[in-house]
């Protein structure tokens, strides 16, 4: 059945069904513009750093797993970077849609599980979102692609596809808001410490000193996690919503300088609009410059019953979205604070919670010799890759194993390598993070609690 709006039956239709009714393309097409350009310009500027975290460092902290990817020898690793940029601004045009969100899904999940310590969420969110640009079908409509092949072009896309999408994007937030339920957020910690930092900033340093500041962010950062994404779906508050998030993604574009984060964020938040919303501002802007309309295209409405291969792709599409859901959570299989544990820290949106300050010295000792000695990280290090590992527990182990496998080649069978690492959480005093007596060249790498790790957090 095909209609001229959404089809009479679709809400009595079950969402399963109305899953693979047909919506305008238009916000997608204009998602995967927008998108693809923010890419192409990440990539860019991640061009001066390529040799610094990549190529200079004789060591990479790798992900649980991952061990054996390493970066590329020689100039390999521009290479990288080039093949990125270029399959970012395919995907910007729709050419060669899907082998380009492919090739860029493949490259940037191999630069992000290359090196754990620039690890950040945002890269994490452009991996899960470029995996998704695989299957979604924004290249029908605005593209190179249905340009060339008119037989490809449709003004329409099944609505699973856009609901995809917005679950993706409001995951996050809505993760960020709970993770932000801890007492030391609520206090203002670590958010007095940053805005401290920043008081000099010209205009807004002023305010940044004022008692209220700290919590006048950790409060509504919060608030805004938790309400943003229902505000922006319900037509009512969305208006509002929208001007909120543009005002609270240029505060943190200008306050804590964190990338492209923030402008991917206010890209992402149109996916919440209306479908036909492109289609829509561009008939006004036609209509005064004297330019046909785009005719609106032609809906279906929920098919009658599901085909096997659309339960399959349902079934498919559960389990992503379960996971997406559950992942983040399994920090509380963990005993302690996750954010001094960094037990279940990563891949669960907890973002810009916590600020470690602190120095780990490693110590060996050969019992066949009788010899303990103080391992020098510098040069072996670098600078930012010793302050990531300091609060670290995992990077702490990974070091340790290195440089245990290295003194064994050096002709110490049998050595043992333990750590002291003196770390302060969110302006607390300085605290040892792990147990110094543990013998880190004998623990094992695992997913389980690590008893090694010192859970008992002093307030």
């Amino acid at each position: 059945m095909v209609t001229s709006a959404a089809s009479s039956v679709a809400p009595r239709a079950s969402l399963a069904r109305r899953l693979f009714a047909t919506v305008d393309i238009a916000s997608l097409v204009c998602f995967r513009v927008l998108f693809g350009l923010l890419m192409f310009v990440e990539v860019w500027r991640d061009l001066p750093d390529i040799a610094d975290v990549y190529i200079e460092p004789e060591f990479h902290f790798t992900f649980h797993g991952f061990a054996w990817m390493r970066p590329l020898p020689g100039d390999g690793m521009y290479v990288v970077f080039g093949v990125l940029g270029l399959a970012a601004l395919c995907v910007t045009i729709g050419l060669c849609y899907r082998a380009a969100a492919l090739v860029f899904f493949l490259g940037i999940s191999y630069v992000f599980l290359l090196e754990q310590g620039v690890y950040l969420n945002h890269i994490y969110l452009i991996a899960l979102i470029s995996f998704l640009m695989i299957f979604v079908p924004t290249h029908r409509a605005g593209s190179v692609d249905a340009w060339l092949r008119p037989r490809l072009h449709d003004r329409t896309a099944p609505a699973w596809a856009l609901w995809l999408v917005r679950a993706q994007i409001g995951i996050p937030y809505f993760y960020a808001g709970l993770a932000k339920l801890n007492p030391d957020w609520l206090r203002g910690e670590p958010m007095r410490m940053w805005l401290r930092e920043r008081a000099d900033l010209p205009l807004v340093g002023p305010l940044l000193r004022e008692w209220w500041a700290p919590y006048f962010f950790s409060y509504g950062g919060l608030v805004f996690d938790l309400l943003v994404v229902p505000a922006l779906l319900w037509r009512r508050t969305r208006a509002w919503a929208f001007t909120l998030a543009l005002c609270f993604h240029l505060i943190n574009a200008v306050v804590f300088s964190i990338g492209i984060f923030p402008w991917v964020m206010m890209a992402a938040t149109t996916i919440f609009f209306e479908p036909d919303w492109p289609r829509r501002l561009r008939n006004r802007v036609a209509a005064r410059v004297g330019a046909p309309p785009w005719p609106a295209p032609l809906l279906a409405g929920p098919p009658v019953r599901l085909g096997r291969s659309q339960k399959a792709m349902l079934a498919g599409l559960a389990v992503y979205v379960a996971w997406q859901l559950l992942f983040p959570l399994r920090h509380w299989l963990y005993p302690g604070d996750v954010a001094w544990t960094e037990e279940g820290h990563k891949f669960a949106w907890r973002m810009k919670l916590r600020d470690k300050d602190g120095y780990v010295r490693f110590y060996a000792t050969d019992p066949e010799r009788g010899e303990t000695w103080k391992i020098e990280t510098r040069g072996r290090l670098s600078a930012w890759q010793r302050d990531e590992m300091s609060g670290r527990p995992e990077m702490i182990l990974q070091f340790a194993h290195y440089l245990a496998d290295d003194l064994r080649r050096r002709g110490h069978p049998t050595i043992e390598i333990r750590a002291v690492a003196l770390v302060a959480l969110n302006g607390r005093e300085p605290q040892m993070l792990i147990d110094p007596t543990v013998d880190l060249a004998r623990v094992e790498p695992t997913l389980r609690p690590s008893p090694w790790i010192l859970h008992d957090l002093v307030d």
